[in-house]
C-alpha cells in the first residue's frame, strides 16, 4: 500500500524581529545580517503561545486541505526541540486541542531533521496498514532558547509550525524512498545544555550553561555540505533517478548560503530549489513543512511531479524523502487537484 502527503498546513506568528531590530542590539548592519543569512525578519510568538498552539493551528489547515476529519487520524507525530513540557508528549496536547478522539501520539527530537523523520515514520505506518491516516507536525518556538546576545544564532532563528496529513496514495505515488541517519559523535555541534541533573557543559567549553541554543556554525556547514549530497544521492539511486528528474527540492531552510551551496554541489538549478527564509528565518523542524505549504500555494509542485525534501540538524542528524506528488496542487485558477 502506497502512502503520501494529502494535505499541508503552516502557521507563522504575527510578531516580527527585523534585521533593523537586531542591528541595534548586536552592533552589526541589517545588510550584513541579510548577506550572511538571507533573512530579513523572523516571526516571534508571544509569551503565552507555545509549540502546541502553533502546531494545532498548522494541523487544522492540513486537515482542511486533506478533507480529513479528526476521527480518521490514527497517529499524531510532533517534531520539536521546544515541546511545551518534558512530559507527556506535546503531540498529546495537540491531539486534545484538535479533538482527535484517540490516536497514538508521540514527539520526535531530531532537531531540524525531525519533520523528515516524522514523515517517513507516518508513511510507513500508513503503508503497513497500522492506520489509515496520520498527522505529522513540525513546531518550534526557538525564541525561547536563543540567546538574544549571540549573533551566531539570534540572526537566524524564528518561531512557527507546519503540518501534513499522510494518507493512502495510488501505486507508484507518494513516498518513493527515504534516507535517515545520525552521527552522535557530533552531538555538541548543535545543542541546548540541560537543566540541573542533565548533561553538564564540559569544562573549558565556550557553551553558556542554561537554556540557550549553542551552534558551531562552521562544523554544521561542513557537515551539511557532505550529508545533503550523500543523502539525496542515496534516495535517487534507490529509485533509479537523477537530480535532473526532480521537479522541486525543498531543503531545510537553514540559511541562504547553505541552501545555495548545497544546490551547487548537487548541480541543482536554483529555480528548482524552494527558498522560504526571508520573512520567517530558520524555524528548525517547522521549516520544511512551512516551505512545502507555501510551495503548494504557489503552484510549484505539479501533480505527479517529483519533490525531494531534505533536512539536517542537531544530532547531528539528516533525512531525505522523495515523493511523487499525489497531494493537493493549486492551479492558476485557485482550484486543487490530486491523484
Amino acid at each position: 500500500m502506497a502512502a503520501g502527503i494529502i494535505g499541508t498546513g503552516a502557521y507563522l506568528p504575527e510578531g516580527r524581529l527585523t534585521n533593523e531590530d537586531l542591528s541595534r542590539r548586536l552592533g552589526v548592519t541589517p545588510k550584513w545580517i541579510f548577506e550572511h543569512t538571507g533573512v530579513s525578519s523572523r516571526r516571534i510568538a508571544p509569551a503565552g503561545q507555545l509549540s502546541s498552539d502553533m502546531g494545532a493551528a498548522a494541523a487544522r489547515q492540513a486537515l482542511e486541505q486533506a478533507r480529513t476529519s479528526v476521527g480518521e487520524i490514527g497517529v499524531v507525530i510532533l517534531a520539536s526541540s521546544t515541546p511545551d513540557a518534558m512530559g507527556p508528549a506535546t503531540a498529546a496536547l495537540i491531539q486534545h486541542a484538535l479533538g482527535i478522539p484517540q490516536a497514538m501520539c508521540f514527539d520526535l527530537s531530531a532537531g531540524c531533521s525531525g519533520f523528515v523523520y516524522g514523515l517517513a515514520t507516518a508513511c510507513h505506518l500508513v503503508s503497513s496498514g497500522f492506520c489509515a491516516k496520520g498527522l505529522v507536525i513540525g513546531a518550534d518556538k526557538l525564541s525561547r532558547v536563543v540567546d538574544p546576545g549571540d549573533a551566531a544564532t539570534a540572526i537566524l532563528f524564528g518561531d512557527g509550525a507546519g503540518a501534513v496529513v499522510v494518507g493512502q496514495a495510488p501505486d507508484g505515488w507518494g513516498l518513493l524512498a527515504s534516507d535517515t541517519g545520525c552521527d552522535g559523535s557530533r552531538f555538541e555541534a548543535v545543542w541546548i545544555p540541560g537543566t540541573e541533573g542533565g548533561r553538564p557543559v564540559p569544562a573549558g567549553s565556550t557553551v553558556k550553561p542554561g537554556p540557550f541554543l549553542h551552534m558551531d556554525g562552521f562544523q554544521v556547514f561542513k557537515f551539511s555540505m557532505r550529508v545533503i549530497g550523500d543523502s539525496v544521492q542515496r534516495v535517487l539511486d534507490r529509485c533509479g533517478l537523477t537530480i535532473e528528474d526532480i521537479n522541486l527540492l525543498i531543503p531545510h531552510q537553514a540559511n541562504r548560503r547553505i541552501v545555495e551551496a548545497a544546490a551547487g554541489r548537487l548541480r541543482m538549478p536554483l529555480e528548482k530549489v524552494f527558498l522560504d527564509l526571508e520573512d520567517c528565518g530558520n524555524t528548525s523542524a517547522a521549516s520544511i513543512p512551512i516551505a512545502l505549504r507555501h510551495a503548494v500555494e504557489q503552484g510549484r509542485i505539479p501533480l505527479g511531479g517529483l519533490v525531494l525534501l531534505t533536512g539536517f540538524g542537531a544530532g547531528l542528524s539528516w533525512g531525505s524523502c522523495l515523493l511523487r506528488w499525489n497531494g493537493p496542487r493549486t492551479d492558476e485558477g485557485g482550484q486543487e487537484a490530486r491523484a
